[in-house]
């Protein structure tokens, strides 16, 4: 294998490994998010002040999923 080849295959490792490292970074962030939303529902009594941020929760989830989406699609390539 010439040196340019390997070189090429350790970028390409490294980019993989970058790629995987932010989607597991997103997968967590959502696990988070989930655990805050089912806390935040349970609690009947403030589930109007808390609409606010079942909102941004949700907004967050899923640009996180769109982010997730993209960067696997990266990898099929």
């Amino acid at each position: 294998m010439s040196e340019g080849s390997k070189d090429e295959l350790v970028k390409a490792q490294k980019e993989v490994i970058g790629i995987l490292f932010e989607i597991i970074k997103r997968f967590q962030a959502n696990n988070e998010l989930d655990e805050e939303y089912f806390q935040l529902i349970s609690n009947v009594k403030k589930r109007e002040i808390n609409k606010i941020r079942f909102e941004d929760i949700s907004k967050k989830r899923e640009e996180n999923g769109k982010i997730i989406t993209r960067l696997l699609e990266k990898l099929e390539i």
